[in-house]
């Protein structure tokens, strides 16, 4: 009887958590114009070299942040970072790599107002899809403990007890969502 109900919950508290993990993994996404090395190490720089060959920038080179505005790439192999720099640039993330013997450097810029507030917009509606989830790993918990009481195994009161359980999990993880969401506005805005 209750390891029906363990396993609903535990389900569900681990979609929940996912819902939270990718929330913040797309939150990270969102750059204050600060540097970092995953502004260039995601999927969308991908670098044709030795041959045609399609691999990731961070499999062919030392990314690092020299300072706040920097990205400094260095190839291990100086006869792809013509290759490195074209793949930056047809990447479409907005910047301008200066190559300078064997590194390539990516000066940041400043983000203006009008770019901090789309950026605040995008993390809410971010976050607003993570809550989304979390709601709907809420409806499925529910609907699977309706299911057991209508097969008998639950009873009306532990049903009410089970759905309170499945709440305050939610009420948990929309605060930890939001508390997030506060974190990211603020970074969004210091300038």
């Amino acid at each position: 009887m209750d390891t029906d109900y363990e396993t609903i919950i535990l389900e569900t508290g681990e979609t929940m958590e996912k819902a939270v993990s990718h929330t913040l993994h797309e939150f990270s996404t969102l750059h204050t114009g600060k540097a970092s090395p995953s502004m260039v190490e995601s999927l969308a720089v991908t670098v044709e070299a030795y041959g045609g060959s399609s691999m990731q920038l961070k499999e062919l080179a030392a990314i690092t942040t020299p300072d706040l505005r920097t990205i400094q790439i260095q190839p291990w192999d100086r006869s792809v970072i013509r290759e490195v720099e074209r793949a930056i640039q047809t990447a479409n993330l907005g910047f301008n790599p200066i190559v300078n013997g064997t590194l390539i450097r990516i000066p940041i810029p400043e983000l203006s107002g009008d770019r901090r507030r789309a950026l605040v917009k995008m993390a809410y509606q971010k976050a607003e899809d993570g809550r989304i989830g979390i709601r709907h790993a809420r409806h499925e918990a529910l609907r699977s403990l309706k299911s057991l009481r209508k097969a008998g195994e639950i009873s009306e009161d532990d049903l009410k007890r089970y759905e309170e359980d499945v709440q305050e999990e939610t009420d948990q993880h929309i605060k930890e969502i939001a508390e997030h969401l506060k974190h990211k506005e603020k970074e969004l805005t210091t300038v």
